[in-house]
């Protein structure tokens, strides 16, 4: 699509709009109103944005932070007891050892019909 293609389907767009609501509102007023209730969906919509950015940034920037806090934090117990943090780390790799080995349920219960 080229871009006179485009600028002219945004201005039969926005052309439609103004006559539809031309068409709703009869007068000048009702118009009026139409728009300053556009205006207003318009400005809490880009509130929102906004927020919703400035929301995202500071986790992001603070991301860091509590990822370095939890490391810290598994540092200090591993320091505390070290046999049962390593209790804890042999448990999970036995266990994840266990999921890798295992056979999928389509080849166990295939096996067991034969």
């Amino acid at each position: 699509m080229d871009q006179d293609r485009i600028a002219g389907s945004a201005k039969d767009f926005s052309g439609r709009l103004e006559s539809a609501v031309g068409d709703i509102g009869g007068d000048a007023k009702t118009a009026a109103t139409a728009q300053n209730l556009y205006g207003k969906a318009k400005d809490a919509a880009r509130e929102a944005t906004d927020a919703t950015v400035g929301y995202a940034k500071e986790a992001y920037e603070n991301s860091g932070d509590t990822f370095r806090d939890g490391s810290q934090a598994i540092a200090k117990k591993v320091q505390d007891n070290p046999l049962g943090s390593m209790l804890i780390a042999g448990a999970i790799g036995f266990g994840l050892a266990m999921l890798m080995r295992r056979p999928p349920a389509a080849r166990r219960s295939a096996g067991r019909n034969e």
